[in-house]
């Protein structure tokens, strides 16, 4: 490994329109991002920005905003707003509305000539009162535009853009080729995004690290394929929500191990047996498995015993609910629909079935209030109420279904049985 990096700016992307981590937290895992490797953040703010005027209803509150910029500031890591306009809202819509319909009418009007005429709006707007600020803007709307065209609409003279891939075989050559378009066009810098969480599934509860490190060494991959200040800086995007109407996906606390990992390895130009015993050193853990990130209880970092919690309910608790109420002979055999809706039951195989289902419930009922306990410390109770509804109670629910059907059910008169047989043994 050449142990450098080519990114001068890694920035840990904090989306907080899902689940946005209490400034408590934050003042705890920022030390920790700094040590990984990271000076910057991009903050993705949503309606925990500050507003003022007509969108003060929104606005977050500002003495809060206030002090993570100052823990952001004591951690020497620079701050980068992301606000959401032209670019990030409602795009595949783009000509839809009557305005622009009859626009697009005209000759030689397109949309990829309607998006550029409103980013060019917004960044000149922007350029009007921050001179000294130059915005950034996700690469998606730009890629497939006429190179001609991008470099006529004066766009490449305002932003920069951010090419974001979060895929682990993204295509490496293509990447390059199109770094060159963007520079022919006239952007004088260009930012790459990858992902550390968030990009997997719209439900991940815990990253895959082996995915997203591989995504990590392409990107490394396609830094060093071109000048050594191809690209500005590199945003490791840790996704909240896939959309303001998704469920929540992984929490940042459960991406800790993915991130830190990530990082070394930009930070490093690789990832072998030695920087694999830094990030795990760094996290306080024994062992940092690429596929497993982190061993059942394990890890001394903020948020450590949250993705002990989360990782035992995303891989057992439905797991063994269904267990008992799926593979359970006795549940399947003489506790079925059929039977749980006529309220029937033979009366031994009550003894068999409700012990079974009162331990599961006990034993997952400690484990979530643990959780519950741990997650209140991190997270505003909105975020708390909403993992748990998605994750925890729909598998509890179902086994309190069960207990509450057992109690209720009639017992028919006993059958007569031959000697030395039992209705509950294999035939």
């Amino acid at each position: 490994m050449s142990g450098s990096t080519p990114f001068q700016m890694r920035l840990v992307h904090l989306d907080l329109k899902g689940a946005p981590p209490k400034v408590s937290y934050l003042s705890e895992i920022f030390p920790l991002f700094r040590a990984l490797g990271a000076n910057g953040l991009l903050i993705e703010y949503e309606d925990m920005f500050p507003y003022e005027g007509p969108l003060r209803l929104l606005r977050a509150n500002p003495s809060e905003i206030k002090e993570i910029l100052h823990l952001a500031g004591l951690n020497e890591l620079e701050v980068i707003p992301l606000v959401q306009t032209f670019g990030h809202m409602e795009v595949y819509y783009l000509g839809e509305g009557e305005a622009s319909r009859r626009w697009l009418q005209q000759e030689q009007n397109s949309t990829g000539k309607l998006c550029l005429s409103h980013m060019r709006a917004v960044a000149s707007g922007v350029k009007a009162r921050r001179p000294s600020v130059t915005p950034l803007v996700w690469d998606d709307m730009l890629r497939d535009l006429p190179e001609d065209q991008l470099a006529a609409s004066g766009v490449p003279q305002l932003v920069e853009p951010v090419l974001w891939d979060y895929t682990a075989d993204l295509d490496v050559h293509g990447k390059v080729l199109l770094m060159q378009k963007y520079r022919r066009c006239g952007f004088p810098q260009l930012w790459a995004a990858s992902a550390f969480k968030g990009a997997t599934g719209p439900s991940q509860a815990v990253p895959p690290v082996e995915h997203h490190l591989r995504n990590h060494v392409q990107w490394l991959q396609v830094a060093g394929s071109g000048p050594t200040d191809s690209l500005q800086g590199i945003i490791l995007t840790g996704w909240q929500r896939y959309d303001h109407y998704s469920v929540l996906c992984e929490l940042l606390p459960a991406g800790v191990p993915s991130l830190a990992a990530c990082l070394q390895l930009l930070l490093r130009g690789g990832f072998d047996e030695d920087v694999k015993a830094k990030v795990e050193n760094l996290l306080g853990i024994s062992s940092l498995e690429k596929t497993d990130p982190v061993r059942e209880g394990a890890g001394s970092f903020p948020g450590s015993n949250i993705l002990a919690l989360v990782t035992q309910v995303s891989l057992h608790l439905r797991s063994s609910v269904d267990a008992l109420l799926e593979g359970n002979r006795y549940v399947t055999g003489w506790f079925s629909p059929y039977h749980r809706q006529r309220k029937l039951i033979h009366p031994v195989m009550v003894q068999h079935i409700q012990p079974a289902a009162l331990s599961l419930l006990a034993q997952w009922s400690t484990l979530v209030q643990e959780l519950e306990a741990a997650l209140q410390l991190a997270f505003y109770p909105d975020a708390v109420e909403e993992w748990l509804e998605e994750n925890v109670h729909p598998s509890l629910q179902r086994l309190q279904a069960l207990l509450q059907d057992l109690s209720e059910v009639s017992a028919p008169p006993l059958p007569p049985t031959s000697p030395g047989r039992d209705v509950a043994q294999d035939p």
